[in-house]
């Protein structure tokens, strides 16, 4: 149960500003259509993130505990690094694929926007971290979702309401935390 709920709460949070989330709200703004892009976010998250939470586990089980440390407290501090950064989506990407339908229009974009994202790598560290990868990726998978539906349910209506400088600080904030603590050997996970 710690891996699902701390994999849910690190990508929620992760996620929050990151370019599948400005992704989500610009499919609903221009579908209108929240099911299908649910759905499909729901699809191509799982699929990534059980590749992700796969490579994780791979790195498990040939690396040192101490090497695992180290690797996650750095990836955290790089993923604090990642997170002041606001990312943008390529609104050119999803109307090139628009005559696949909403759902596939989804499961694609969503996919391969999530290829070396700060939530698929925060995937690899989960797993690496944790036995269980199914509790892994699902965790990960849920906090994506955590994150997203919202933005797909309020649209761009929301969005500038929204401090996203703010919360991508607060996210830095706990990213380096979470660094910081795994590297001078606390558990923090």
């Amino acid at each position: 149960m710690e891996a699902f709920l701390v994999s849910a709460g690190i990508v929620a949070i992760g996620e929050i500003g990151d370019k599948t989330q400005l992704l989500a709200l610009m499919l609903a703004a221009r579908f209108r259509r929240p099911v299908p892009i649910v759905l499909g976010i729901f699809c191509a998250t799982l699929a990534n993130h059980a590749a992700a939470g796969a490579v994780g586990g791979l790195a498990r089980a040939l690396a040192s505990p101490e090497v695992l440390r180290w690797g996650m407290g750095l990836s955290f501090l790089a993923i604090a690094i990642w997170a002041l950064f606001p990312d943008r989506v390529d609104e050119a990407e999803a109307a090139a694929t628009s005559r696949l339908g909403v759902f596939a229009l989804t499961v694609a974009t969503f996919f391969l926007a999530e290829i070396g994202d700060k939530t698929q790598i925060a995937t690899v560290v989960l797993a690496a971290r944790y036995d269980s990868l199914v509790a892994v990726v699902a965790g990960t998978t849920c906090g994506m979702l955590l994150a997203d539906v919202p933005a797909v349910l309020l649209g761009q209506a929301a969005a500038p309401k929204v401090p996203l400088k703010a919360v991508r600080m607060v996210a830095a904030a706990l990213f380096a935390l979470m660094g910081a603590g795994a590297i001078a050997g606390f558990n923090i996970l």
